[in-house]
């Protein structure tokens, strides 16, 4: 497995509008993209900082992992994950780390935001941490 880049930091946010303001108006970022992921109960918006991109997530249901993320954190958002670019495919990704032992979230790829291929590693086998395995979009 070849990482090629950090892909995104994704941030849980409670005000997905109110956040795009603030990375816009005080931190001078454009926003490029917003869309909802309705398998995932979630609205995306990006900016692209270098070669790295910000993520911006609101949950779109009560019952969503970014709502719960938020109701665990005392209503406030944070880093909910961050995710790596690789450049052999997700599903190859994923048979290698679970090869040497780590606990997946997801057994098999699945269609994220941007129309990427991703899976995610438990975070209990990453030091706290949950990993975001991605398609590298140059690979696409």
């Amino acid at each position: 497995m070849e990482l090629s880049h950090i892909e995104h930091v994704g941030i849980a946010v409670p005000n997905l509008e109110e956040a795009i303001a603030f990375y816009e108006n005080t931190l001078g970022l454009k926003c490029f993209a917003i869309e909802e992921v309705a398998d995932q109960k979630v609205r995306t918006a990006f900016f692209k900082v270098g070669q790295t991109k910000i993520e911006l997530l609101e949950g779109t249901s009560e019952d969503s992992a970014i709502s719960k993320y938020i109701a665990n954190n005392g209503g406030r958002g944070g880093i909910q994950h961050i995710a790596f670019a690789v450049e052999d495919g997700v599903a190859n990704a994923l048979a290698e780390v679970e090869g040497k032992g780590c606990r997946l979230i997801d057994k098999a790829p699945r269609k994220g935001a941007e129309g990427l291929n991703i899976a995610f590693l438990h975070p209990k086998s990453t030091f706290g941490t949950l990993i975001e395995m991605c398609e590298d979009p140059a690979k696409k």
